[in-house]
């Protein structure tokens, strides 16, 4: 099994890359994903992170507000090591459930977010950064999430810096162009990875 560990800045296009992947056959493991059913209404999860932030972070029918946490724990850093310390756990456990059922030949694709914030490379066999300037993603946030300048900023403050990220790199995808020009580099990524799994 080839473990692939798959991140990107806020905006750089990691998710249209993780898809692209799984449709060549990768096993992708989305960190995001998982995150989010951890905390769904119902799970020690959610009742954990009420329980530190209280229920100003519930909407009405009882679901995580994500916006109205984002913005507590993204501007205090140890409010986010609070958040951290409850989700990273449940996420790791449901990742080593879902490693454990991919078949011994699979190409798994990790998409992790905060790889490089969390000192996660050595986890993998390869890294794959998607990388894209701060003014592309900025530009993106605003198009597609209609979030505003300032915070699209913050979030990518928050987050690890483009040479922290690149400096863990094993294969580097620059998103800067069109969808066509992502899915030939993909396909080019997709070689490399079937090559390196080849090598086992």
């Amino acid at each position: 099994m080839l473990k692939t560990g798959l991140t990107g800045g806020i905006g750089s296009g990691k998710s249209e890359v993780s898809k692209r992947l799984a449709a060549r056959g990768a096993v992708v493991i989305d960190a995001d994903r998982i995150a989010r059913e951890v905390v769904e209404p119902g799970t020690p999860g959610l009742a954990r992170v009420v329980g530190v932030f209280g229920d100003e972070v519930l909407r009405p029918d009882g679901s995580l507000n994500r916006e109205k946490l984002g913005s507590i724990v993204f501007a205090d850093s140890e409010r986010l090591a609070a958040l951290n310390a409850i989700v990273h756990p449940l996420v790791g456990e449901r990742v080593a459930e879902l490693q454990s059922r991919a078949a011994d030949d699979a190409i798994t694709v990790y998409d992790v977010p905060l790889l490089a914030e969390n000192n996660l490379a050595p986890m993998y066999d390869v890294v794959v950064v998607v990388d894209a300037s701060d003014e592309t993603r900025i530009r993106r946030l605003a198009e597609h999430r209609g979030m505003p300048a300032a915070d699209a900023e913050a979030r990518i403050a928050a987050q690890a810096s483009r040479e922290d990220r690149l400096a863990v790199a094993d294969i580097v995808i620059s998103n800067e162009g069109t969808l066509d020009e992502l899915d030939a580099r993909v396909d080019e990524v997709w070689e490399e990875l079937t090559r390196r799994a080849a090598r086992g």
